[in-house]
């Protein structure tokens, strides 16, 4: 099963989200982004919505799209299976209030379908609680709150392992 296409991104999951779709897709799905406060990685086909448990250390974010439908991974916080359809062939991570933190050329436009994975989600948030309590109790300046963020201990990640499936279905405008 080999690897046809990787990319990787740092962004900032401000409220608690990074979104993931095509570049055509604008507009999110609330219904998806509700059902990811606890999925963790919720879709409506066009979006995919990772949500971490705090907004203000970077998370990476991969995409990986392989050959064949990829493997279950081991030695995961998480796991979910997701479905995304990209009709311009270009995938965007997008950070809520801050805008794109990246790109992705897929090798095709189509349905992709695989699974999400996140590791460290929840010793990123324990970090940040406790940087948080430290800072109210040390009276912490904006500054060394920053930095203590970016010197987090763990890296949280979210992946996700996507195959091609099929082409994508014709828009009912253009049946004419």
């Amino acid at each position: 099963m080999p690897l046809i296409s990787e990319y990787s991104t740092s962004a900032y999951p401000d409220r608690g989200i990074v979104e993931v779709y095509d570049s055509d897709a604008y507009v999110g799905a609330d219904e998806a982004l509700a059902r990811s406060r606890t999925q963790v990685v919720a879709g409506d086909g066009y979006h995919l919505f990772l949500h971490s448990l705090q907004p203000d250390i970077e998370v990476e974010v991969a995409i990986r799209i392989w050959d064949s439908p990829p493997e279950m991974p081991e030695g995961v916080e998480g796991m979910i299976p997701v479905s995304l359809e990209s009709e311009t062939g270009q995938l965007v991570v997008n950070q809520l209030n801050f805008g794109p933190a990246g790109v992705m050329d897929l090798p095709r436009p189509g349905v992709y379908e695989g699974h999400a994975t996140w590791s460290d989600r929840q010793a990123t948030a324990d970090y940040y609680q406790s940087c948080l309590q430290r800072s109210a109790l040390e009276g912490w300046s904006a500054e060394q709150i920053g930095a203590a963020w970016k010197q987090c201990p763990n890296v949280e990640k979210y992946v996700l392992d996507l195959c091609f499936v099929r082409d994508c279905e014709p828009d009912d405008e253009d049946d004419s």
